[in-house]
């Protein structure tokens, strides 16, 4: 069997090719240009054939597949949450997605989304936050310092001018790699011993916590006139972070509704309960934010439509830079028709030998 000519194979972007992508082009850049492509993207939100992820439950975490596409392109993501996974030494989240000419069923790019699924969350809320949040947010509290929490921090700071983090997390090793890791950023970083006293002062209210639990982070008597809420560790069913009064006093935005209600935090609310999605308020059929005093929540759970973008972002950028490598995936047949041929490589073909019938 031969492999079939190179346009025909797709392109494949490993980890550490990814790693590479990213140092070239600067982790800000990155995040801002997938930031950019899912703007664009959620503003074509009616050409896209959407569904909620397909997910599968464990005790330990959950697997799951998230599908979209367009007339165009296809992409899908699969991807872990397992909390318990850093204690063997693996990541909690750890994906790979594709992408598909949707013409002709072939795959484009094969492609790692672990360090790719944190650039895109940290661009969703960054974006979110651009749409909802106060002008001149200044300060931001992150709680929960784990793997995605400098991501976080990074995309706020270079999208929205954030200058000072307050950081809480029940680890406090988290919160020193977290510190370590952004000395020399520029931000203003200072250590809290709770969320209660980390959300002091803030007008802007990062949750990325990973415990699968209905856990209450963010508690009404926190809330303060203006603040904008990012809630992003909220999502599968059963793991919340915020109170249900926080979103019974707050303006609610989602990404997509049936995949929200079942995973994010307005699981805990009842089924009317009012929401509005975001590329309404980025396409303007929507209000956002309707006055400085008013508390906003982006209840972000991930949609495939935010990995649809970064693929597409991942995928020019490694064809500019020349990063990745022709994956042997569609075998070559001479006859299209003929896949059994690919067996022969063009000898004769053996003679078989009849298996003996089996009798008890």
């Amino acid at each position: 069997m031969t492999t079939a000519p190179l346009a025909t194979q797709p392109l494949y972007l490993s980890a550490p090719d990814a790693v590479t992508l990213v140092r070239r082009l600067g982790l800000q850049h990155c995040i801002a240009g997938i930031a950019q492509h899912i703007r664009a993207d959620f503003l074509r939100w009616p050409d896209f054939d959407k569904s909620a992820r397909v997910a599968n439950h464990s005790p330990n975490g959950v697997i799951e597949l998230m599908p979209i596409s367009d007339d165009t392109a296809y992409s899908f993501k699969y991807v872990n949450g397992h909390p318990q996974n850093t204690a063997i030494g693996l990541p909690t989240v750890m994906a790979f997605g594709v992408l598909a000419d949707v013409a002709t069923g072939l795959p484009t790019l094969v492609s790692e989304l672990t360090l790719t699924t944190a650039l895109r969350t940290a661009a969703t809320s960054a974006l979110a936050a651009q749409t909802l949040a106060r002008p001149n947010s200044r300060v931001m509290a992150l709680i929960g310092n784990g793997a995605q929490s400098e991501f976080q921090a990074i995309a706020f700071q270079h999208l929205l001018g954030i200058d000072t983090l307050r950081l809480f997390d029940i680890d406090p090793h988290a919160t020193a790699k977290l510190v370590a890791n952004l000395s020399g950023s520029g931000l203003t970083l200072q250590v809290c011993t709770s969320t209660a006293e980390a959300v002091q002062g803030a007008d802007i209210v990062t949750t990325v916590t990973a415990d699968k639990a209905c856990a209450t982070i963010v508690t009404a008597d926190m809330l303060v006139p203006g603040m904008h809420i990012n809630a992003v560790g909220g999502d599968c069913p059963g793991k919340t972070e915020l109170a249900a009064a926080v979103l019974d006093r707050a303006k609610v935005f989602v990404e997509f509704t049936p995949q929200t209600r079942i995973e994010g935090d307005i699981q805990q609310m009842p089924a009317d309960f009012a929401v509005t999605e975001l590329w309404e308020v980025l396409r303007g059929t929507r209000t956002g934010r309707d006055h400085n005093d008013q508390i906003t929540v982006f209840d972000s759970v991930g949609f495939a439509l935010e990995d649809f973008a970064a693929l597409r972002f991942m995928h020019e950028a490694a064809l500019t830079l020349g990063l990745g490598q022709r994956l042997a995936l569609i075998p070559h047949m001479a006859d299209p028709k003929n896949l059994f041929g690919t067996l022969l490589g063009g000898a004769h073909l053996a003679a078989i030998e009849p298996l003996e019938c089996m009798t008890a």
